[in-house]
């Protein structure tokens, strides 16, 4: 991959939104790769698919990209909430790419790739809804929180201008592919129980620590009742994934 990015493009727009559109879009033509199989490149999907940036040529697994100057530690911003959920909930969501860059000299600063897999609901934000001025008014648009999504759902492919190389990356995404085959709802409640005792800050754990997350996870899951047994069940998934490993009775490792 190459850092720098085709500025030159953005001569023939005014609007700064139009100009980092057409320049980011551009370079991911010609460094995109897929990260599901071998495939050494995206093709651009029709301009006016919805959602739908880049598909592999040999795959077909879609790329959405998501490009901004600030740093990627916050949200990102994103499409309509209604279909975002749904999106979710059909298991249609596409590969998402987020990209920051610096406009002062056109450079690729970091680049993510989340896997369409590992959207849960409690990453997506509800935004207020458009203004009265705005074009689309009373449109109601939503954000990605990415501190509600587990560092290792977050696949670097570029960090610090420095990328990776295609091999690393896609071993990085195959750690991640037990995942997919989990039921959606499971899904959920394993990334949320892998982010909460990432929230701990510290590689070991105990199971009471774990516990202490019980009130947010049963905010974020108000159908079960039975809160600490799910927690228990998903430590458990999350060491057979290999996410964890299992120290002794109530004890912990996260692995890196």
């Amino acid at each position: 991959m190459q850092i720098r990015l085709p500025g030159h493009l953005a001569r023939d727009y005014k609007s700064a939104s139009q100009q980092a559109r057409v320049v980011t879009e551009a370079w991911g033509c010609d460094n995109f790769y897929c990260l599901n199989c071998p495939s050494p490149r995206l093709e651009p999907t029709p301009r006016g698919t919805e959602a739908i940036d880049y598909r592999c040529p040999r795959c077909d697994s879609p790329y959405q990209l998501k490009g901004q100057s600030r740093p990627l530690g916050g949200r990102i911003n994103d499409a309509a909430y209604d279909a975002m959920l749904r999106a979710i909930r059909s298991a249609n969501t596409p590969n998402l790419l987020a990209l920051q860059y610096d406009r002062s000299e056109w450079l690729v600063r970091n680049l993510i790739l989340i896997p369409h897999f590992v959207f849960t609901q409690s990453a997506i934000q509800k935004r207020k809804a458009l203004s009265a001025s705005a074009r689309r008014h009373g449109h109601i648009l939503c954000n990605i929180v990415l501190a509600n999504l587990p560092q290792q759902a977050r696949v670097p492919l570029i960090v610090e201008g420095v990328a990776l190389k295609p091999r690393a990356a896609r071993e990085l995404y195959n750690k991640l592919r037990p995942l997919e085959r989990v039921r959606l709802e499971a899904r959920g409640w394993t990334l949320d129980v892998l982010n909460a005792v990432q929230k701990l800050g510290k590689q070991d754990f105990t199971l009471a620590e774990a516990y202490g997350f019980a009130e947010e996870l049963g905010r974020l899951h108000p159908r079960n009742r039975h809160v600490e047994p799910k927690i228990r069940q998903q430590l458990q998934r999350l060491r057979d994934f290999g996410f964890l490993q299992f120290l002794s009775p109530g004890n912990y490792r996260l692995k890196s």
